[in-house]
């Protein structure tokens, strides 16, 4: 049963929420990224402040928090979702085979092979982790589950994807590629994506979906391209 008193509060903590949240990370990636990079010189420590302590805080543990406190109004709930189901990955091996594909082909197509970026490391391998788990439990397990429900579920897909979107603006304007990201339509990835994602997580019930095939097409880019 859904609680009454959270659904009349529901609407007004997920405005409070998405006006905080997006002001906060534009500050971060305006601000806060410049000043750790010029202050921290090791890539290491520096990446794993960024992506695994400040990512964290701002993203993971305020979404975990408000996943618990509104239960009662979840598609599924914050013990469901973290259940750790094998037979599921083996139903989602072919999406994971896709991106293989895909992302092979477009770096055959761009470099004329299939070669390991030389910049490729351990500071990468970070970012793949933390990245997966945090936007997938802030877009997916937090505001997805939020808004879908059997009976609704296209509409709260479409406005994640865009909220999704969106959270990519400060970095993309910040380092100066916000107008290439829309000439080339790499913006239409980060929608599909997100679609992909929220999918796997509706039909599944379980985050574990879309965080390893968000860490997985964030390792192969981050590899080849």
């Amino acid at each position: 049963m859904k609680s009454k008193n959270n659904n009349v509060l529901k609407l007004p903590a997920l405005i409070v929420y998405v006006i905080v949240f997006y002001s906060i990370w534009t500050i971060w990636e305006f601000l806060g990224k410049p000043f750790i990079n010029n202050a921290i010189e090791n890539e290491y420590i520096s990446q794993l402040i960024k992506s695994g302590v400040i990512k964290n805080l701002v993203w993971t543990l305020p979404a975990i928090l408000l996943v618990n406190h509104f239960k009662a109004d979840l598609y599924v709930g914050l013990k469901d979702m973290f259940k750790v189901k094998p037979q599921l990955l083996k139903k989602y091996l072919p999406i994971f085979l896709l991106f293989t594909i895909y992302l092979f082909v477009g770096a055959i197509l761009t470099k004329g092979k299939i070669s390991i970026n030389e910049t490729f490391g351990f500071s990468d391998l970070l970012i793949v982790l933390f990245v997966g788990i945090t936007e997938e439990m802030v877009f997916r397990g937090w505001l997805l589950n939020i808004m879908v429900s059997e009976k609704k579920k296209w509409l709260p897909v479409i406005i994640n994807s865009m909220m999704f979107l969106l959270i990519h603006f400060p970095k993309w304007i910040h380092e100066g590629g916000f107008v290439e990201n829309f000439q080339n339509l790499g913006f239409m990835s980060i929608i599909i994506l997100s679609v992909i994602f929220s999918q796997t997580f509706i039909k599944s019930k379980n985050i574990w979906i879309p965080i390893l095939l968000h860490m997985y097409w964030d390792l192969l880019m981050f590899m080849f391209y």
